[in-house]
């Protein structure tokens, strides 16, 4: 029996069984969630519906997290269920995250009762004030017979266009009411709009007559069956890619026609180099400011070539750069198309040009051991985990300079992933592991994180812990506050403040969680720690004694460079 069967509307006794068969009907089989007294009358009917996974988190923040990172993966809203007034508060780091990362989040807010709002009672939060520069829409379901059609509208909202968050706000005393609602028949998702054969036409012309094109690849294309049409349209029109900010992983980072990924240390030298494009298709990208360095590639507002750019909202292009060519189509029914398509007659100067953007990246990637000094450098800890894994690993990436050391030295291979935010939000690091953990994987999933991100939603360790994941945390222990230091450091020279940490035993800690603990103190102990993690079935910590001079991938604390950087023709 389906849960549409299970859930049918003769049994709609309530708004909260209403709600959540509707939830189901869209798809929804995970809700992550802390606990909360205003909908209770949720979690009861949620206690009935075994065919929605319910995951206790330890903070709304790691919830809304969770639940961005579920969407990234599944391609469909994730669903986050907390407590009015603080929960909301906590919660809105993810609302943001999501709305920056073009992420479907639906976040449900347990509210005050309906005859409560606007008196300023205990734990009142005025969601369309809190959220409103932030979702894409928002809702209070005051009457009970409007449960469904909310539900509807939400789900859609986050879904459609440029994806982001909704919120659906749920006050107490409405979940109890009689509902009678009439599910109808199943609701059928939005799709992204075809490209015209003609727009086909227009593209494959422009490739046609340039001898330097690139690609540039964006969230839009990161699905299984995005990454496929990617692969396809490269090796068919010889047309080297380059991925945005976050989305390392949108080809196999060992693929001759991969170029590199852009984000904040993307070295002046590549974008150079990147630059000398003649055509640049951008796709399911929306061109934002980390990708494009604020706009040095492609320059805005005037490119330096013909940019083609893809995007399923109209609303987003031209925002910032002028495009040649501007199409509001689904990027990969697009890339699909043209490799179709036939290729270039004369393959010689692309694949030479391929080559050359290609070897930039992969002598960029090697590593050289260095000895620092006072610690470790993260360098040979990333080296060593893409020895191991050969770059099939999911990784999530919190917030800080040490990640610099991951987008250089790990190259993804055709089953691995990153996971990050474009808010570059700290905490993100471990409640995405769980999150990507709970979808399951044949690879290793990995949580990069700093010793200041770590303290802040690292208790979803717990979490794992309970679920009994084999998650692998790697913390990079260098006691500050690393990126806010490095930039002290630049701007105000030997007057660091407010950056220094003082921090537990983070293996000792984790072993008081229930989850393994790990140390590598010296450059020899990484490799055998990651060994020892990556063949432990439960959750393990490792923490890296690391250096705080060699700061980053690209230049030490002292302003210095880090490891050298290839050299541009």
């Amino acid at each position: 029996m389906s849960l549409a069967e299970a859930i049918a509307p003769a049994a709609f006794s309530t708004v909260a069984r209403g709600l959540v068969a509707a939830l189901a009907r869209r798809g929804v089989d995970r809700i992550f969630c802390v606990a909360g007294e205003s909908y209770l009358p949720v979690l009861d009917v949620l206690y009935d519906t075994p065919e929605i996974d319910v995951v206790t988190t330890r903070h709304e923040g790691s919830a809304a997290f969770m639940a961005v990172t579920d969407a990234k993966l599944t391609g469909r809203a994730g669903v986050c269920l907390v407590n009015r007034g603080p929960g909301a508060a906590n919660a809105s780091i993810g609302v943001h995250a999501a709305a920056q990362d073009a992420a479907p989040l639906l976040l449900l807010v347990g509210h005050v009762r309906r005859a409560q709002i606007g008196k300023d009672v205990f734990q009142e939060l005025d969601c369309l004030q809190m959220f409103g520069r932030l979702a894409k829409g928002i809702w209070v379901l005051h009457d009970a017979g409007s449960a469904e059609e909310f539900v509807s509208r939400a789900v859609r909202a986050a879904e459609s266009g440029t994806p982001g968050p909704a919120v659906l706000v749920l006050p107490e005393d409405v979940l109890g009411e009689p509902f009678a609602g009439d599910a109808g028949e199943e609701p059928r998702r939005r799709e992204w709009a075809a490209p015209a054969e003609t727009a086909v036409d227009d593209v494959e012309l422009l490739l046609r007559t340039a001898r330097r094109p690139l690609t540039l690849a964006g969230a839009g294309v990161t699905s299984p069956s995005g990454r496929a049409a990617l692969r396809a349209f490269s090796e068919t029109h010889v047309v080297p890619v380059c991925t945005a900010n976050k989305r390392q992983s949108a080809l196999d980072n060992r693929h001759p026609h991969y170029a590199g990924h852009l984000h904040n240390a993307t070295p002046a030298g590549q974008l150079a180099l990147l630059d000398r494009a003649d055509l640049v298709l951008a796709v399911g990208t929306r061109l934002d400011d980390v990708t494009t360095r604020g706009g040095l590639f492609p320059a805005a507002p005037e490119p330096h070539q013909a940019l083609v750019h893809v995007y399923p909202d109209e609303g987003r292009i031209g925002v910032v750069h002028r495009p040649a060519l501007g199409l509001a189509c689904d990027p990969v029914a697009l890339l699909r198309a043209l490799a179709d398509r036939p290729g270039p007659p004369l393959r010689n100067e692309r694949e030479a040009w391929a080559r050359e953007l290609h070897r930039y990246e992969a002598e960029k990637a090697v590593w050289r051991p260095v000895d620092a000094g006072d610690g470790i450098v993260f360098g040979e800890v990333v080296a060593a985990l893409d020895r191991l894994t050969g770059g099939d690993v999911v990784v999530t990436v919190d917030s800080g300079v040490f990640t610099s050391w991951v987008y250089r030295y790990l190259r993804f291979g055709p089953r691995g992933t990153l996971l990050g935010v474009s808010s570059s939000a700290m905490g993100y690091g471990v409640p995405a592991a769980v999150a990507a953990l709970l979808r399951g994987s044949d690879v290793p999933v990995v949580a990069f994180v700093g010793d200041g991100g770590f303290l802040m939603n690292g208790s979803e360790l717990a979490t794992a812990v309970a679920r009994r994941l084999p998650l692998v945390v790697v913390l990079s222990n260098n006691g500050s506050y690393g990126t806010i230091r490095m930039a002290q450091e630049q701007e105000f020279p030997g007057r660091s403040i407010a950056t220094d940490l003082v921090n537990p035993d983070f293996a000792r800690m984790a072993e008081a969680y229930g989850a393994l603990g790990l140390t590598a103190s010296e450059p020899g102990d990484v490799e055998p720690a990651l060994r020892h993690a990556l063949a432990h079935d439960g959750p393990v910590l490792v923490e890296v004694k690391t250096s705080l001079s060699w700061i980053s991938a690209y230049r030490r604390l002292d302003g210095g460079p880090a490891s050298p950087l290839p050299v541009t023709s």
